[in-house]
Parts: C-alpha cells; sequence; structure tokens
C-alpha cells in the first residue's frame, strides 16, 4: 500500500473493498467515505476496486489513496440488460480458487500500517484479508454474492464448490450492514438493518435545469444504464416522442448516443469541475429510463425522480428490487421489445401522471453508517 503526500505510518486507516460489478456499489460507498471523512478528518481512506478511477475523482472526496485491485468477479455483462450466466460462473470460481492466496498479498500489504477497520462492499476478498491481518471487518451491501450465485442452476455443475467458499468467506465478517431491498447474508454474523444511502442533490432544484443548459418547459427524461450501456436503440423512432427532452451522461457509451435537438449529452467531469455531480442531474429529471439496480432506486427515492425501468435478464437481484420500487418511487415497467424500439411515449406519458408513495423512505444510510464506522475506529 503506498503512502499519500499527507499519511503518516501511524495515522488511523480503513480500507474500503468495492466490488466493481457497475457503479452502485462503488456509488453509495463513496457517500459513506464522504460522510465519514467530515466526521473524522484524522482517518485516512483507502480504496480498492476494479471500479474506475474517473467515478472516484468526479466524486471530488478528501484526500485518499486509490488502488485499481480486481476485489471479485461480479457478472458478465455484455450490455446492462444480459448477464452471461456461465462465463460469469466460470469466472467466478476461478477467482475464488486463489481467494486465501489473494487475501494472503493483502494482508501483507497492510501489514506496517494502522489499519483499525476494512469495509466490504461486497467482495468475499474483504473478509478474509481481515481474518489473515486479524482486523475487523464490516459488510456493507443489499445482497451477498453466495446468493446470487446459489440462484443459478448452472453453478452446481460448473463449480460446485463455489456457493460455499463465497458463504464460508462471508462468515468470515465481524459484522453485516444490511440496506433494504436485501436478499442472501444467510452466512453473515451480527446482521443489523441500516437505511438507504443515495447521492442526494443539494442544490436548489429550481436553478439546476439553468445550470445544467436544460429546457424548463419540457419534462426531462434522464437515460442511465450505467457501466455497460445499450445499444440498438431506435433513436430515430424516439425522436417522434413529443414534449420531452432527453439527457445523457458521459458515462454512458457515447458512440451508442443520438444527436439531435431533444437529445442533451452532459460530461460528468465537467460537472465536477462546476460543482455539480450525476445527483444533480437525477434531482433535474422528472423521469430516469434504466434497468433495476439499487444505487439508482435509491437515487430516484432521494431526489424524488420517477423510473420508468426494463428487464435485466438473469441477475436475481432484479425480482427483490422491482417488488420493492413501487413503495419508494414512482414507477413502471417498459418491455425491452418497447425500449429498444423506442416506442417509450405512452409509458413516459403515464408514469408522468403517477401518485408518488404514500410512505416516504429513509435515504440517510450514509449519515448512520458513517456515524457507526467512527465508533469502530476508535
Amino acid at each position: 500500500m503506498q503512502l499519500t503526500k499527507n499519511m503518516s505510518t501511524d495515522m488511523p486507516v480503513v480500507v474500503f473493498y468495492i466490488s466493481g460489478h457497475g457503479f452502485g456499489h462503488a456509488s453509495r460507498q463513496i457517500e459513506i467515505i464522504r460522510q465519514l471523512q467530515r466526521l473524522r478528518s484524522d482517518v485516512h481512506i483507502v480504496i480498492k476496486t476494479p471500479a474506475p478511477r474517473w467515478f472516484f475523482d468526479v466524486a471530488n472526496l478528501g484526500e485518499h489513496s486509490f488502488e485499481t485491485l480486481e476485489t471479485d468477479t461480479g457478472v458478465i455483462q455484455p450490455d446492462s440488460l444480459h448477464v452471461d450466466v456461465v462465463q460469469s460462473i466460470k469466472q467466478c470460481d476461478s477467482f475464488h480458487q486463489t481467494l486465501d492466496h489473494r487475501a494472503a498479498r493483502e494482508a501483507n500489504k497492510i501489514k506496517g500500517f494502522n489499519v483499525r477497520l476494512i469495509v466490504g462492499d461486497i467482495p468475499p476478498l474483504a473478509f478474509r484479508v481481515g481474518i489473515m491481518a486479524s482486523i475487523p471487518t464490516v459488510a456493507i451491501s443489499n445482497f451477498t454474492w453466495d446468493w446470487i450465485y446459489d440462484n443459478y442452476a448452472d453453478t452446481k455443475f460448473y463449480a460446485p464448490r463455489l456457493v460455499d467458499t463465497l458463504s464460508n468467506a462471508y462468515a468470515s465478517a465481524t459484522m453485516a450492514w444490511r440496506f433494504p431491498l436485501h436478499a442472501g447474508f444467510h452466512s453473515c454474523r451480527n446482521v443489523v438493518d441500516v437505511p438507504l444511502v443515495a447521492r442526494r442533490s443539494t442544490k436548489d432544484p429550481r436553478n439546476l435545469r439553468d445550470c445544467l443548459g436544460l429546457p424548463r418547459d419540457l419534462p426531462i427524461v434522464l437515460f442511465s444504464f450505467g457501466r455497460y450501456g445499450v445499444s440498438n436503440i431506435n433513436w430515430q423512432h424516439v425522436q417522434k416522442t413529443s414534449h420531452y427532452h432527453f439527457v445523457f451522461a458521459s458515462g454512458d457509451q457515447l458512440d451508442l448516443l443520438p444527436n439531435g435537438p431533444i437529445f442533451t449529452t452532459l460530461d460528468e467531469t465537467a460537472l465536477s469541475r462546476n460543482g455539480l455531480s450525476y445527483a444533480d442531474v437525477i434531482a433535474a429529471s422528472d423521469i430516469v429510463i434504466t434497468k433495476p439496480g439499487f444505487g439508482i432506486v435509491a437515487e430516484c427515492a432521494a431526489n424524488d425522480t420517477a423510473m420508468l425501468y426494463t428487464d435485466r435478464r438473469d441477475f436475481p437481484e432484479d425480482a427483490i428490487l422491482i417488488a420493492g420500487i413501487p413503495t419508494m418511487i414512482r414507477a413502471a415497467h417498459i418491455s425491452n421489445v418497447d425500449l429498444l424500439t423506442g416506442n417509450w411515449q405512452l409509458n413516459l406519458d403515464d408514469l408522468l401522471n403517477t401518485r408518488r408513495p404514500e410512505a416516504s423512505c429513509q435515504v440517510n444510510g450514509a449519515e448512520v453508517i458513517s456515524l457507526r464506522l467512527a465508533e469502530l475506529i476508535g
């Protein structure tokens, strides 16, 4: 582990091991880290993840160390709507066959530093490192990877020992903090439920559209398909959609995005330089078109934005999310066929007139969790 300029060997350290699957794991841990840095300026944060460095850079966190590290394999997705189940199983099994070797190497790297705590969202690696380095660990997530892979019938054929390997690693965690819309955690000890964590806009919503260069007189629809994108959408048909303006962010695959007067693409790096964030884009939008994902569900709830979601095949978390979404936000389903062919008009019109859920959900998880982490650090 490398020192940053202002870090000393006796400074308290917290190491975050974060899954690189999509952006959701990273986005919620960024908010937890942000709050923890506000509470404990004496603590140095180390982030280890395969998620792209730019995603953390645009978050404008305080000083921290960052290492690109394969912490887990997630699942293999050719795009945001599909999972290659068999290849995911094989890759996950291959990685975790060397789990203890990887953990031993990581434990050796953090020796000599005053590491008080390890946080994992939700790589099994984090908890094996904790055992080998004799450092307490906290698992924070809404699902565990053993539950995901246990739901695939092909796992028993291609990797009969994989689920047990993952479960045993999770059993190594000192404690687990579980978000709403959860599943798994059967092998975890000391499980405690915590509120949603989400990026929240702090800007005046009346001024956001002007800051972002978006029209005030039309409903804004944000197209948000995260790290993997969606191809083959009939944008010519989308352009026939009346009375809406569509927004994209540079984190999407730009070569797949359209041009035209009803489309705006925002550069997330430029937004960050101007004191704006992706949460501000969500807050400025009336509707987000997306696939089910914990991060985007939480951020729609936090910023009072409706969601038009489509199916993501072969990812077990989706059933849990879809069951809970109507209790948290205004939401409606659009089929893959209608999404790809650009038949959005009726779905958008209906959703725009949908009433909000009667009960609001708590989205202060970053504050709650950071306080608990600060106490554990000592």
